[in-house]
């Protein structure tokens, strides 16, 4: 069976990528996404598939039914559903797009296969409850994950939530269950070490700033041999706590030992700032967080897409491979 595939909320192409890697029979035929900045990434990587500039909201079922498709990837806006985001859910406007879309589901009777991913929080808000019920109307069957990559051997922690849903007039073997997933049974090993994603020659321009080493005790250290790295967010590079890793050719003893030496004088000051200029703490680069989301090595950014506008996308994106994984037990 050749699928026809709707990515909708496309971004810059993970869903899409995810679909590549999973080498199932099919193709992306129509992809959706009011970002132009997101857009013109996507085309840069994706020329040949038709990309739809608009807010899903203004899609009609119609729309929808002349694409001739039998498959939705979607990553709806995940803001309404996170801390930072105030946890607004169904009150929140970004979700309008999402709910909208859940009524045209009664009437999307050609649309046969559903993945979903968003943040963790989604599962315990009201529009999940919505979507869920509305798949149970519709005479889908789901399953639910909350799932990390770190859990597929990649090294990079990026929690969230996931659903795949099939009509049930499809045979399907994987064994579903009504608890949320939280691993999947096939073992993919260790995550391996950073060493195989990190360019080499990186600019200065990635070394961090002294405006960053004054508050040098909330980064978190990555080193060459480690297995592991801090979810990326949209805010990288612009705040220090909680959007990301940072990376050293230091060895972890050096690590330490500076931060003992540091700890003698008051945080921010020069002389703390100087011990940790000793380490040429650098932030990873776009292509690095790329390879850490498993985009494929011929992914590219336009050469006219800013650093900012780099990391403020990927960090809206989603990780291939968790994707590609799931995919590939949807279809099964």
């Amino acid at each position: 069976m050749v699928h026809k595939i709707l990515e909708l909320y496309s971004g810059i192409g993970g869903m899409h990528c995810a679909w590549n890697a999973s080498e199932l029979n099919g193709e992306v035929v129509t992809a959706v996404d009011i970002n132009t900045v997101a857009n013109e990434v996507y085309k840069h990587n994706f020329p040949n598939t038709p990309l739809i500039t608009k807010n899903i909201q203004s899609l009609s079922y119609e729309d929808i039914k002349k694409m001739n498709v039998n498959t939705i990837l979607m990553s709806p806006p995940c803001q309404p559903f996170t801390r930072n985001g105030k946890f607004l859910d169904e009150n929140d406007p970004r979700t309008n797009s999402f709910t909208y879309l859940i009524d045209l589901f009664d009437e999307l009777d050609n649309i046969e296969y559903i993945l979903m991913e968003n943040v963790k929080g989604f599962e315990c808000s009201t529009v999940r409850n919505l979507f869920i019920n509305k798949l149970k109307k519709c005479n889908f069957v789901y399953q639910e994950f909350l799932l990390c990559p770190t859990s597929v051997g990649v090294p990079n922690s990026r929690l969230r939530y996931y659903c795949i849903a099939r009509k049930n007039t499809l045979d399907w073997s994987f064994i579903r269950t009504d608890e949320i997933i939280t691993k999947l049974t096939k073992d993919y090993g260790e995550p391996h070490t950073l060493e195989a994603i990190l360019e080499t020659n990186v600019p200065e321009k990635y070394l961090l700033t002294n405006n960053f080493l004054k508050r040098a005790y909330l980064l978190d250290i990555c080193y060459k041999h480690s297995k592991r790295s801090c979810c990326f967010t949209k805010s990288y590079t612009h705040y220090v706590e909680g959007t990301g890793s940072v990376y050293t050719d230091s060895t972890p003893d050096e690590v330490e030992n500076c931060i003992k030496d540091a700890k003698q004088y008051e945080v921010g000051k020069e002389e703390y700032v100087d011990r940790f200029q000793q380490l040429k703490l650098r932030f990873f680069t776009p292509k690095e967080v790329l390879a850490l989301m498993m985009f494929p090595k011929s992914y590219k950014f336009p050469e006219r897409t800013t650093t900012k506008q780099c990391y403020r996308l990927l960090g809206n994106s989603v990780n291939v491979k968790v994707i590609s994984e799931l995919l590939k037990i949807l279809f099964e």
